[in-house]
């Protein structure tokens, strides 16, 4: 499995699971959305989670939780760029964009980011030879749909497998573009498309998505699978879910993932630490 990852200089140490953590510079994300979206807020954040421990800031000004409206490129540069020129100038972590607009990649690459973290694949116009020029690893997401109607009653006739299938296709498209396979993370995209039914069976399931040798990353934290899982019947809000988010974050590590993305760093950190002694003795 690829260990290591050359994030734009900065290099990340993969042999235990890492840390990702959400930085919104959005007034609509499901969780956190109008809490960081000022220059200050969002580098006191960032500041917070790099001393709880997270060796990855991940930088968001497009919301993509269920229903969300899709914003201007200009809008999303605007939150997006003076933040990661902030961090990556004041902060000695690895910073990615959480974007799948071309330009506000090139820009946020430019601007220090060391990562592409897209929803989409590199599937938009113009991602993937933008995402292969800038030299930093991509992280690969399945999506079924788009976020406004993602959630719309997805089905699939064997979600691993189909799930499976997407990933080694847009690997392949990487290839083809000139992305190194060393550069490349996977993500299932849990709640991106899918059911509670289908995301039980990717985490169930999770171990076999890292046979390709590529590590993958999971995003749990705070999601309504959780909420479902806790009260079918009257599920919590995403503040009732750290607990919830940190069992999905040990499970999905200790069926192989490898970046786990959440808003609760520390705690995260802190659980992660358990997996990677119990995998260590292994």
């Amino acid at each position: 499995m690829v260990m290591q990852l050359n994030c734009n200089g900065k290099f990340l140490d993969l042999s235990w699971p890492r840390v990702m953590g959400v930085l919104n510079v959005t007034p609509d994300s499901f969780y956190d959305g109008g809490r960081h979206n000022r220059l200050d807020l969002a580098l006191q954040h960032a500041e917070r989670m790099l001393s709880e421990g997270a060796a990855i800031i991940d930088v968001g000004g497009e919301s993509t939780r269920p229903g969300a409206e899709n914003i201007s490129i200009g809008q999303e540069l605007d939150r997006v760029i003076p933040v990661v020129e902030c961090l990556t100038k004041k902060l000695d972590v690895i910073v990615s964009i959480d974007t799948s607009k071309a330009e506000v990649m090139q820009q946020a690459v430019i601007a220090g980011a060391g990562l592409i973290n897209d929803v989409s694949a590199l599937r938009g116009e113009g991602a993937l030879q933008v995402a292969a020029n800038s030299g930093v690893p991509v992280c690969l997401m399945h999506m079924q749909g788009q976020p406004q109607t993602m959630q719309n009653n997805p089905e699939y006739a064997d979600v691993m497998t189909e799930v499976d299938q997407f990933l080694r296709q847009r690997i392949s498209a990487c290839e083809n573009a000139g992305i190194s396979r060393d550069q490349i993370i996977l993500d299932p995209g849990f709640g991106f498309g899918k059911t509670l039914g289908h995301n039980m069976q990717l985490l169930q399931n999770l171990n076999k998505l890292s046979v390709q040798g590529l590590p993958v990353l999971v995003g749990l934290s705070r999601k309504s699978m959780l909420g479902a899982l806790l009260a079918p019947d009257c599920p919590p809000p995403p503040e009732k879910r750290l607990y919830a988010g940190l069992a999905g974050a040990v499970i999905a590590a200790m069926r192989g993932a490898r970046i786990i993305r959440t808003h609760d760093v520390e705690a995260t950190v802190d659980a992660l630490k358990i997996v990677a002694g119990i995998q260590a003795t292994a």
